[in-house]
């Protein structure tokens, strides 16, 4: 199945500097940054820089110089914001969403990275 990628989506608009964002972390293939409404004290939601839907078409379109920078820098971003282990935190979760069953909210693909205080079970019913 061919991905249509929406260039007007929030996150486009943040990477062509039409909205701001304060970076935790950019590197040449990733931006992070604050989500502006936390759900947990280290709420950071972490971006490819190239136009990519959702996980699949990520992995399955995404340069491996992408993909591998993309992948490090979550961790880079971890450590940043102190939830890493490496970094002395109690540990984080990760979440993307892919698709409309996931509730995936922005066409783009990106990880919520969610730290700094117990973040209960995996799914609510």
């Amino acid at each position: 199945m061919p991905y249509t990628y929406d260039d007007q989506n929030i996150f486009a608009k943040i990477l062509r500097g039409e909205i701001p964002a304060k970076p935790v972390f950019e590197s040449e293939h990733t931006l992070a940054f604050p989500d502006i409404s936390p759900k947990k004290k280290a709420h950071v939601l972490v971006i490819p820089k190239g136009p990519y839907r959702c996980y699949d078409h990520f992995v399955q379109a995404a340069s491996d110089a992408e993909q591998l920078d993309f992948f490090r820098s979550v961790a880079k971003v971890a450590e940043r914001v102190g939830v890493a282990e490496s970094a002395g935190g109690d540990g984080f979760r990760l979440i993307t969403n892919s698709g409309a069953n996931s509730h995936q909210e922005v066409p783009h693909f990106h990880v919520h990275l969610l730290g700094g205080e117990p973040c209960g079970p995996l799914v609510c019913d």
